[in-house]
């Protein structure tokens, strides 16, 4: 049974993919959508999570609010964030098992010794 999408042109659908994709492709921005799935929170709360100027996170969060990943409201006088679509929590399931069987699979490879050098994809041991 084929795929539904409401995209009618597959290549339209994998473009917009990627453009979600490159506005999540940042630290800070996935420690705030990470804390967001837990629920909603209020900026004062994001800004001490990224440690970072209000301003900053306000540019964060508005990449995110124009991909559709997250919105706003205004809740007793503070702005508080959500996840717009829930399911962004197995996208972060997804790369964690990802990471984590890379790094089982590198400490195998290397008798169990953990590389205290390494980073995830740089290929270095």
């Amino acid at each position: 049974m084929p795929e539904t999408t409401p995209f009618d042109d597959r290549d339209e659908l994998f473009h917009q993919q990627a453009l979600v994709l490159k506005a999540l492709a940042n630290a800070s921005r996935l420690k705030l959508v990470d804390r967001l799935v837990r629920g909603p929170c209020p900026v004062g709360e994001l800004t001490a999570l990224v440690d970072s100027d209000r301003t900053t996170v306000s540019k964060h969060l508005a990449v995110l609010r124009a991909h559709g990943i997250v919105r706003d409201r205004r809740e007793a006088g503070a702005v508080v964030y959500e996840l717009r679509t829930p399911c962004a929590a197995s996208v972060f399931a997804c790369t964690r098992k990802m990471l984590e069987e890379r790094v089982v699979a590198t400490r195998a490879a290397h008798g169990g010794r953990r590389s205290r050098h390494a980073r995830p994809g740089t290929g270095a041991a």
